[in-house]
């Protein structure tokens, strides 16, 4: 198997990254990471944070920004994390006002479209990263697949988030498959249980009082939950991955955060050992 680079989504640390960003960074390094992936930059300037990469010799491959900053300033986004380093930006979560099925889906493929090929006249390259609500059929087929299909390859790329597509209802690994040579970074995310209606409050946004569904929901290290990395990272091989990226929420099991992040790299180290 592929001894692929791993890199943290920092949104896992978040905490103690606004406590102490050069600190984490040194932790997160000490784990084995070899990049990270930003979710803000705590109100560091862009120089500050590519200094502290360096400093702990941490690849800054991409950042997950808020849409509504890319449509708001694409230029200052790009000129950003260009600054850092970044290889890729990723348009993390879309507000229920442009999911599919909503008028405003229309112009998040359009932006997409724009952003994309600005971002790879830059030397960077636009992802989506999706969860469940994307696996919606419109007109019979996912309309995450109509996102792919609508917007080229060029501008758009996949970094497809594994708990996200199994809580969506597909098996992760076939559909990591079905976008072989569209998925340069792939999300590892574990987890427990089954889906519930208000699962967003799990990734610090609360879309309001909705009921329980499903079974009790809970993130957990990558190893602890239900996910198949062996069969994942197989899959992430076949399909030209060039990163893996350790994603978790929320800490669970009784662990901070900080020691999740340790027990999910040695999990998906052991894998590629």
């Amino acid at each position: 198997m592929k001894k692929f680079p791993i890199a943290l989504q920092l949104y896992s640390v978040r905490d103690e990254l606004a406590a102490d960003f050069d600190g984490t960074l040194k932790a997160v390094k000490e784990m084995g990471y070899d990049g990270v992936e930003f979710a803000g930059l705590c109100g560091l300037a862009a120089d500050e944070v590519r200094a502290l990469c360096e400093k702990h010799g941490l690849d800054p491959i991409s950042a997950h920004v808020p849409y509504a900053d890319m449509v708001a300033d694409a230029d200052g986004v790009i000129a950003t994390y260009k600054e850092i380093g970044c290889k890729y930006i990723v348009i993390p979560y879309l507000t229920p006002e442009y999911r599919p099925g909503e008028p405003l889906f229309n112009e998040v493929i359009e932006t997409a479209k724009s952003f994309g090929a600005k971002a790879a006249e830059n030397g960077l390259t636009l992802l989506y990263h999706n969860h469940d609500f994307e696996f919606v059929k419109l007109d019979g087929e996912y309309a995450l697949d109509i996102l792919y299909n609508e917007v080229p390859a060029t501008a758009l790329q996949t970094e497809l988030d594994m708990c996200w597509v199994n809580v969506g209802g597909e098996k992760p690994d076939d559909y990591l498959r079905k976008y072989a040579g569209r998925a340069p970074v792939v999300h590892l995310k574990d987890f427990v249980g089954g889906k519930t209606e208000n699962m967003y409050a799990l990734i610090g946004i609360d879309e309001g009082e909705k009921k329980e569904t499903g079974g009790k929901f809970e993130f957990r290290p990558c190893g602890s939950g239900v996910q198949d990395f062996g069969a994942i990272l197989e899959a992430a091989e076949f399909s030209g991955a060039e990163w893996v990226v350790v994603e978790q929420d929320n800490p669970s099991m009784g662990k901070t955060p900080l020691e999740c992040a340790k027990m999910s790299i040695e999990h998906v180290s052991s894998l590629m050992a």
